[in-house]
């Protein structure tokens, strides 16, 4: 890894009681933040959309919610109006933050938001190779541990 500073060659140091890069010419110390992440889960009568994933990607030929990285500048709630855009097409008004999902040794935090409201008809879109409605007694291959954690935070809401 290179200084981003000044770009010469770092060197793991113990910094702060963790083990972090620390450039060797001018002594800055990068901090390796998590990736921040979002996801949306939509409803529609009892069914909730995912998209299969495509050839080139992260577990591809499983299902997963349209989801992606939150990018520099942009808020997390524009990123995920952003990601259901691309990936399936949909216009989404957002509901509450559903669940926020991180995991020592992740480096990535996902923040999934229910919608409230969905305008169009999904297609695959970005990454997708098709998009489909499931119930949640008859769900495909999922492709991450964080997909099944969503859904089941969702059933755990709707649960009186």
């Amino acid at each position: 890894m290179f200084c981003q500073r000044c770009g010469h060659e770092t060197e793991p140091q113990p910094v702060d009681g963790r083990e972090r890069p620390v450039c060797a010419a001018c002594g800055a110390v990068t901090y390796l933040d998590p990736k921040l992440a979002v996801a949306v889960l939509i409803e529609d009568r009892g069914r909730i959309l995912l998209g299969r994933r495509g050839p080139g990607t992260r577990e591809a030929g499983r299902w997963s919610f349209p989801a992606g990285f939150v990018e520099r500048g942009e808020t997390v709630e524009a990123a995920a109006l952003r990601e259901v855009r691309e990936e399936v097409g949909l216009e989404v008004e957002l509901g509450p933050l559903l669940i926020l999902i991180s995991a020592p040794g992740e480096t990535v935090v996902l923040a999934v938001y229910e919608a409230a409201s969905a305008l169009g008809d999904p297609v695959a879109g970005d990454d997708l190779v098709e998009v489909g409605w499931f119930a949640s007694d008859a769900l495909p291959d999922l492709a991450f541990a964080h997909d099944e954690r969503t859904i089941t935070a969702w059933l755990d809401r709707a649960s009186p």
